[in-house]
């Protein structure tokens, strides 16, 4: 016979928040095992009511949408959490926020309204950092790359190497000249390569569309590329991406370059 724990279920979900958070700074080193401790250390000291799986282990109801590699900044993580009473997801913005260390940063807090969260993500918007790159260069490489059918590229996995096609992710990609920062030498060349990117199984990272520069045009970046993802959403018919949170995905779409 089939063991149960003791003692009486957990309470039931009666609320779902969304939740927008960054990866800033230092912290973009930060892992999804090691975010995901932090987190929930954050929901305890902030005291969130969070729903439980049921079981001899039970969890906090956490969902993770697409985090973004180790080492690579974010303005647009998502995730989603069941609470097992109802709070005001401002004031549950606030509480986890103050929980969280200086760049893992809650930006938003929203009432679920139904459906998959998932579901409301297709593609990622991408600004990266290429040190030591003069935009003309980068504009023929990028306009090299988006006249290919297919540009192979492989990568590393935990089961071994594997080709991946990194033009069939790309949805739009274009350069822009970058001003030099603090940290750059006197007279730095840089650029900067915006993407847009569809999620695919497996996902198409900006690395693997840098691997793609490089096998088709030779571009090489004097320094490790900074990659920052800006945004997450659906794709409308015009390319744009809309907003996953917003009430009216119609009315928050964002350009990209």
């Amino acid at each position: 016979m089939a063991r149960t724990p003791d003692g009486p279920p957990p309470p039931p979900t009666v609320q779902r928040l969304r939740v927008r958070y960054t990866k800033r700074g230092r912290l973009r080193f930060t892992s999804h095992r090691d975010f995901a401790r932090a987190f929930e250390r954050a929901l305890r000291r902030a005291r969130v009511p969070m729903a439980y799986s049921a079981g001899f282990s039970p969890h906090p109801k956490i969902s993770y949408v697409g985090a973004a590699p180790t080492g690579v900044a974010s303005e647009a993580e998502y995730l989603e959490i069941g609470l097992a009473t109802r709070c005001d997801p401002a004031a549950v913005r606030a509480a986890l926020d103050e929980s969280l260390p200086p760049g893992l940063d809650v930006l938003e807090c929203v009432e679920s309204a139904g459906g998959s969260l998932a579901d409301r993500i297709q593609a990622s918007q991408w600004r990266v950092r290429l040190p030591g790159v003069d935009e003309p260069d980068l504009a023929a490489a990028v306009a090299t790359f988006l006249a290919q059918e297919t540009v192979p590229v492989e990568r590393l996995m935990k089961d071994g190497r594997r080709l991946l096609d990194a033009r069939a992710a790309v949805v739009a990609a274009a350069a822009e000249a970058d001003t030099p920062t603090a940290g750059d030498a006197p007279g730095a060349r840089c650029a900067i390569l915006r993407l847009v990117v569809r999620h695919l199984t497996p996902a198409v990272r900006p690395d693997d569309v840098l691997s793609g520069l490089r096998s088709v045009a030779g571009l090489e970046p004097t320094a490790p590329a900074e990659a920052t993802r800006l945004a997450q959403g659906l794709l409308d018919d015009a390319g744009r991406l809309l907003d996953p949170l917003a009430a009216d995905t119609a009315a928050a779409a964002q350009s990209y370059a």
